[in-house]
């Protein structure tokens, strides 16, 4: 586990958060600009002296309250920024050495070659920075953090300075990361593409401080915080290739609250995909549908309502059944896996026309789905 508890105090600014984050996999953090993400980035590095304690597992960096405290470059961290900041002099090979030459023994009995083939920069090993484009150089930038051989990679919107394509490029390897690294990242972010197709945990910030905390799918389901005024507010599934039907250009995917069909992915029956339904592509009705050209309908049952103006956001838990009125952590205490959740934007009219009342038992048509 990784726990935070840090304040800093500037003139127009105050940081103030407690945190416990996962000692695997990627955490979030997520705001908008100004709401102390990179403050609290460069604090958990030490690179802002911010009063409170910061440990990883049995290992502390700071703790003010016995007196404890680790200079930036003896925590065993890697961190990445917007730009590669890349030695332009070096070529690629000497780029990674001069980074593990200043990290101890445990950097010199990193496998090297391992980093090097996890992101594919084999053949960029001889060139110089200026010769790489920039989703290249943020590999390479990558690759340097980790032949340190960190305990906590530490990533400040890695993709920020990329164009569309190069993000593309990068975003399989950071994939790769994730799955294949034993090793808990902290990535900043305001892009929710990015939080959905990487995060498994995210941590919502505003004016220095935490707004929620926990697992990705549980807060993009959650009706009363801000992302659910999002345009782009909705769920992130966790489903596996069931089959293709090469004919439609349709794969078939399966997790714990029914199937789901998307357009054709390359991934192999039995793979592990991730799928982001929108708030705005679900629509629901009483009554089955017989006849429709939606692919996708699901019983659901309606759990919450949350209604402004115009609009009505709905919470529904997937799987008939009635609904239990016991909110999200309700779920994890009773030591239950979570149940799958969508939203549905509806207009309020509509909302009104249904009588629609939490319990409620509906069926769910899902018009879009996007595999991440």
């Amino acid at each position: 586990m990784i726990d935070a508890t840090l304040k800093l105090a500037r003139r127009d600014f105050t940081l103030d958060v407690a945190l416990q984050l996962p000692e695997r996999g990627i955490t979030a953090l997520f705001g908008p600009s100004g709401c102390g993400k990179t403050t609290l980035l460069r604090a958990l590095a030490g690179l802002e002296r911010a009063a409170g304690r910061v440990a990883l597992g049995d290992l502390v960096w700071q703790d003010d309250a016995t007196g404890q405290w680790l200079p930036t470059h003896q925590r065993p961290l890697g961190y990445v920024i917007q730009e590669a900041a890349l030695f332009p002099h070096l070529d690629v090979r000497a780029n990674l050495a001069y980074g593990r030459r200043r990290s101890g023994e445990a950097a010199q009995a990193f496998a090297l070659d391992a980093v090097v083939d996890l992101l594919g920069i084999a053949p960029l090993m001889a060139r110089r920075p200026a010769s790489l484009s920039g989703g290249e150089r943020q590999r390479v930038a990558i690759a340097r953090a980790l032949t340190t051989a960190p305990r906590l990679l530490l990533m400040d919107e890695p993709l920020a300075a990329l164009d569309a394509p190069r993000k593309a490029e990068i975003l399989p390897y950071l994939e790769r990361l994730h799955l294949e690294l034993a090793l808990p990242i902290v990535y900043v972010t305001h892009a929710m593409d990015e939080v959905a197709r990487l995060a498994d945990h995210l941590v919502l910030m505003d004016a220095g401080r935490v707004q929620a905390a926990g697992p990705l799918a549980e807060l993009l389901a959650r009706t009363d915080l801000p992302l659910a005024r999002q345009d782009d507010a909705g769920v992130v599934i966790t489903a596996r290739v069931e089959q293709h039907d090469r004919h439609y250009g349709l794969t078939r995917v399966c997790f714990a609250g029914g199937t789901l069909w998307v357009g054709e992915t390359a991934a192999a029956p039995g793979e592990p995909v991730r799928a982001r339904v929108l708030a705005r592509d679900v629509s629901v009705t009483r009554v089955e549908p017989t006849a429709t050209s939606v692919l996708n309908v699901l019983p659901v049952v309606l759990e919450a309502i949350q209604a402004d103006h115009s609009t009505a956001l709905l919470r529904l838990r997937l799987g008939p059944g009635s609904a239990d009125g016991g909110g999200m952590a309700s779920d994890r205490d009773s030591g239950n896996p979570a149940p799958i959740r969508l939203l549905a934007r509806i207009t309020r009219r509509s909302c009104e026309a249904l009588a629609l009342q939490p319990g409620d038992a509906l069926f769910a048509q899902v018009k879009g789905v996007a595999l991440m």
